[in-house]
């Protein structure tokens, strides 16, 4: 049962992050609108994705515990090349990199609560997005703090939605 079992979550998880971003992508280009979205929560966020990858490159783990994330990345559209060579300059580096990067994942999240809670508006927010996230931090025990951030910031999204309002 093992087998089918971790079989299904990597490639699931994997699924669901070649699509995470994608909605959020649509109901911004839907809206031609970033109302909603913290740009300190999307940095906060890659950064913690890059220090994960690099990790997991560092030590030379399976590719299957590690793909979904050059996929965010990729969606993410933003490089920071410099972070990638600096962070494996020495091994202390990149081992404390990846003992803040959870810190620096739940920093994004805060930052993206702390902003719909100011504006009270989740605009172009996509639940999707956020719910899909939680679905892949759901699979790993490790992302049990990121699960219940981004439910939370799930919840806070629907909270603030606001009703469309169709032309007739």
């Amino acid at each position: 049962m093992e087998g089918p079992l971790l079989w299904f979550c990597n490639w699931s998880t994997l699924a669901v992050c070649a699509a995470l971003k994608l909605p959020q992508i649509y109901a911004q280009l839907a809206a031609r609108s970033a109302r909603g979205i913290s740009l300190p929560s999307l940095l906060l966020e890659l950064a913690g994705f890059l220090v994960f990858l690099r990790y997991q490159c560092y030590y030379g783990n399976p590719l299957l515990t590690y793909l979904e994330y050059p996929i965010l990345i990729a969606q993410a559209l933003v490089r920071f090349v410099s972070s990638w060579f600096i962070l494996s300059l020495q091994k202390w580096i990149i081992d404390l990199a990846m003992n803040l990067c959870t810190f620096i994942s739940a920093a994004s999240k805060f930052a993206q609560l702390q902003y719909l809670w100011k504006v009270q508006d989740s605009g172009a927010v996509s639940a999707l997005t956020w719910g899909l996230s939680a679905y892949t931090c759901a699979i790993l025990i490790r992302f049990v703090i990121m699960l219940a951030l981004n439910i939370w910031v799930t919840a806070t999204v629907l909270r603030y939605r606001k009703p469309i309002i169709k032309a007739e």
